[in-house]
């Protein structure tokens, strides 16, 4: 199976595993050393690629980021850089702001990308996605933005985050350059995409897509009655390929043949270095509907 995956012929490989900067500035995490370690300990196992949006940490991880590569600028080489755009939060960096929103106005991913580009220390972001279906969305203008932004240099592609098939094909419909990736949610326990349209659009495109929360924000492990269903299945097969339940469930997704592209954040460095141990795990066809059946808690019809 291949650690990497071509988005499109014109982008660098991507790793397959990709690190999500989300809560890079949590806790201890916030110091560029600290940053920097957990950057350095992604390269060091082939993980390459970042996934950043404006909006983490309170508008404050890209920079972050962006400040532990002024400690060690020749990373950049060795990286893919991915971010969003498009939530407005309630947030005290914009006090002006009455009520949550989207905003896919020119304007906007114009600054957004800007802003990101100046936070990162980097002349060009690889993928730039737009974070949620904007329902004011003009797709015309959005489509033609992030052409000119591809075609000004400032980003290699752009992409989507959490929008359904309908959403994808009307703002490519807009579009000059293709859309190369879709990240979705996707784990044992959220599953609609593959059964939405969703997934089946992305490898009718090629597209490969992204899995945010790959481990459904922990609850895998939690006490729900699906997780409790799954819980003994990924011990048996982490005892069997000597890794940690949480590297079979990344499996699960790695296995699959749209080349999915599991998004994994933690702070910890202990378990960022077992993040590549997923490889190490062989998902056949059978055990990987043996797990889809635990956790739907009933067999396929």
């Amino acid at each position: 199976m291949n650690t990497t995956v071509q988005l499109h012929p014109s982008l660098p490989a991507f790793s397959r595993i990709v690190y999500g900067a989300w809560r890079m500035n949590d806790g201890a995490g916030s110091t560029p050393a600290q940053a920097l370690e957990k950057i350095e300990l992604c390269l060091d196992q082939g993980i390459t690629t970042f996934d950043h949006a404006d909006i983490y940490g309170n508008y404050s991880c890209e920079q972050l980021f962006g400040d532990a590569l002024r400690l060690k600028p020749a990373l950049k080489s060795r990286m893919q850089l991915v971010s969003k755009c498009d939530i407005m939060l309630l947030s005290d960096k914009f006090p002006e702001r009455r009520v949550k929103y989207y905003d896919t106005s020119a304007a906007h991913i114009e600054a957004s990308v800007d802003s990101s580009l100046r936070k990162l220390g980097v002349e060009r972001l690889d993928v730039l996605l737009i974070h949620r279906p904007d329902p004011f969305m003009d797709a015309a203008e959005t489509g033609d933005c992030l052409d000119r932004l591809v075609q000004a240099g400032k980003i290699g592609a752009a992409g989507v985050s959490n929008f359904k098939a309908w959403d994808w094909s009307l703002l490519q419909s807009f579009m000059k350059t293709p859309l190369v990736t879709q990240q979705l949610e996707i784990s044992l326990l959220e599953r609609a995409v593959f059964l939405d349209g969703t997934l089946a659009q992305c490898q009718q495109n090629k597209v490969h897509p992204m899995a945010w929360s790959p481990l459904a924000g922990g609850q895998l492990f939690g006490q729900s009655a699906a997780a409790l269903r799954v819980q003994p299945a990924l011990e048996r097969l982490a005892k069997a390929f000597g890794v940690a339940p949480d590297a079979v469930a990344v499996a699960w997704l790695l296995a699959h043949p749209a080349g999915i592209l599991p998004v994994m954040g933690t702070n910890h460095p202990a378990r960022i270095r077992a993040l590549s141990d997923a490889w190490r795990v062989k998902m056949d066809r059978e055990t990987w509907f043996e797990l889809w059946t635990l956790a739907a808690g009933q067999e396929v019809p």
